[in-house]
């Protein structure tokens, strides 16, 4: 039986993963290639109740009030359960998803939490935990994108503005943020993540711009697949 493909965008805050992550899935559909939107954590399922405790701040004010191994296995029974209930048939008869977040995140923001010198043990545990003891599959590619804490800070305080929606744990604490990013940048340089730089000069691209660029590097990552 052969194995889907299982593209991942991973990122910082505000960088535009849901958005990109449905321009690809419109643009690969539109071509005729058949694809599902998978998005992490799902609020709202019972799989993620305790994902919401924890972003919600009633398990501790800050992020590093639960910790990195605790707060993993939090997202990784919502990913376990969704594997089994809806996407994971898909992915074994051959399928591509296209994933707003997964495993990755936990690699970022809960890894941020460590002093460097016990992040690698912690991520040796996150990946064989989630891709070897759960079975879940690992990505095929993962596009990390990158905006500077700055930036993305500014666009989530628009964006809070505009919606009425309040910030989470992650969200209100900058130093953790910037702790993220700069794990991010390691992982994608340790793992070989697909590096997008989504800012020149203190600006974000277009949403057009990075879409092109990330349909150009997935086009051929799926060409080598199917070579």
């Amino acid at each position: 039986m052969s194995m889907g493909r299982l593209i991942v965008f991973e990122g910082t805050d505000g960088s535009g993963k849901a958005t990109q992550s449905k321009l690809l899935r419109e643009r690969l559909l539109s071509e005729g290639v058949d694809c599902l939107p998978l998005t992490f954590p799902r609020y709202g399922e019972p799989s993620a109740a305790a994902v919401e405790l924890y972003l919600s701040g009633k398990l501790g004010a800050k992020p590093g009030d639960v910790n990195a191994y605790a707060a993993s296995t939090f997202y990784a029974v919502d990913r376990y359960c969704s594997y089994r209930q809806s996407w994971g048939g898909f992915y074994q008869r051959g399928g591509i998803l296209i994933a707003d977040r997964y495993t990755t995140s936990n690699a970022v923001h809960q890894a941020s939490k460590l002093p460097p010198d016990e992040r690698k043990a912690f991520l040796d545990w996150l990946f064989g935990f989630e891709y070897g003891l759960l079975g879940l599959p690992e990505p095929t590619a993962v596009f990390y994108l990158d905006v500077p804490t700055e930036l993305s800070e500014r666009m989530m305080r628009r964006r809070e503005a505009a919606t009425s929606t309040s910030a989470d744990i992650h969200e209100r604490d900058d130093a953790y943020l910037r702790a993220c990013r700069a794990v991010g940048e390691q992982l994608v340089a340790d793992y070989g993540w697909q590096y997008v730089d989504c800012s020149r000069s203190g600006r974000m691209r277009s949403i057009e711009d990075i879409h092109e660029e990330i349909y150009r590097r997935t086009s051929a990552l799926l060409q080598r697949e199917n070579a």
